[in-house]
């Protein structure tokens, strides 16, 4: 007894060797075998165009989704960069408050040391986790006067040459993240008279 899948095998075999390739006009005469030959070669031929330019537009897609992910990347990350300059910005005044406290030494040896110790740890933890997030200070105080970073808001006279144009003392430090100020240090500025 033959096997069920070899009876349905030759069964299609004998459907497709009964099956002839016969096409007809449309008055119903038979088409000769050249024209019907010449004909399915020009199917093949348009079917081939038609898959290359599916086939084009879908790696065009591809590499317009994968060009759309990056821009949504680049945007995303750039937002972030100003949403975390933004709230820098906006501690930095809470940053003046503590450099103000801490530089009057002579006041702040005065507070009791258990708060001044305390409040030293908070000044140094809010330090490192402004500058976990790329901010730096400027650096101010005898370096050249450079309006990219300073803001001048007094000059003062100086006899010295060497010390034209240079920082003389920071009022309110200045702070960057990598190379964008996100505020100029306001400084004095030596000038030679």
């Amino acid at each position: 007894m033959q096997d069920e899948n070899e009876i349905k095998q030759n069964t299609e075999e004998e459907i497709v060797d009964d099956i002839t390739f016969v096409e007809s006009t449309e008055d119903g005469d038979e088409l000769p075998t050249k024209d019907i030959v010449k004909k399915l070669r020009e199917e093949i031929k348009t079917l081939r165009k038609e898959k290359e330019e599916y086939l084009t537009g879908w790696q065009r897609s591809k590499a317009d989704y994968a060009n759309a992910q990056k821009d949504t990347d680049n945007k995303l990350k750039e937002l972030r960069g100003f949403i975390t300059a933004g709230l820098i910005e906006d501690l930095l005044p809470a940053l003046d408050a503590f450099d103000m406290a801490i530089s009057n030494k002579e006041v702040w040896e005065k507070v009791d040391s258990n708060w001044r110790n305390g409040m030293e740890y908070v000044y140094q933890q809010f330090h490192r986790t402004i500058e976990s997030y790329g901010l730096s200070k400027i650096d101010a105080v005898n370096v050249p006067f450079d309006h990219n970073i300073h803001e001048a808001m007094e000059n003062v006279d100086t006899e010295d040459t060497a010390k034209d144009h240079t920082v003389a003392q920071v009022i309110q430090s200045g702070y960057k993240m990598g190379d964008k100020v996100v505020r100029p240090a306001r400084v004095k500025v030596y000038i030679t008279k």
